[in-house]
């Protein structure tokens, strides 16, 4: 059986390419994923395809990135993969995970990918920083009255009130009035 696993980074993506490609090449069970790729984390559709898997089946994707975009992920997805006995088939780019040449495609496809997310990372640092420093990079908004709720605390409410009060958490609150006792 070919087991489909399709990933695309947000919601706002659309996954209807990659689902064609599978079930074009095959795929008859899909699970999809709508999360990045930079880790396992948060990706319950791979774990279940991983699971569903039985000895004798592949795994299919498109391409590498969307399996993992990092090389310690692919490699443990591919062991984990390769103890139950599941091929993993990558159909755009033709990696045969079976064959030491397969293997090699696969673990460079997969570094340049990490080094994609990394350089991304740091362009977005890059970009931040620089916006900072420019003055248009101010962070999130303020959103406690840290001087209402410093008169409110000093006029005798209790902490439980004033965060009713400011619709806010009571840790909201000791967290301000903390250095004023």
């Amino acid at each position: 059986m070919i087991v489909g696993y399709v990933r695309v980074s947000s919601t706002g993506q659309n996954e209807a390419a990659q689902v064609d490609l599978l079930k074009a090449k095959g795929a008859e069970n899909l699970f999809v994923d709508k999360a990045s790729g930079t880790s396992r984390d948060g990706r319950p559709q791979l774990a279940q395809a991983i699971r569903f898997a039985r000895k004798g089946d592949a795994l299919m994707v498109t391409r590498l990135d969307r399996l993992a975009r990092s090389v310690m992920d692919l490699k443990a997805i591919s062991g984990e993969l390769e103890a139950k006995g599941v091929d993993l088939v990558v159909t755009e780019q033709a990696i045969d995970t079976t064959t030491p040449h397969g293997r090699l495609m696969f673990t460079m496809l997969g570094a340049i990918a990490e080094f994609e997310t990394d350089l991304r990372r740091e362009r977005q640092l890059e970009g931040i920083a620089k916006a900072k420093a420019d003055g248009r990079y101010k962070g999130r908004p303020v959103s406690i009255d840290t001087e209402g709720i410093l008169a409110a605390y000093r006029a005798g409410d209790k902490p439980q009130h004033i965060a009713k009060r400011f619709n806010i958490a009571r840790s909201s609150v000791y967290r301000v009035i903390g250095g004023t006792t």
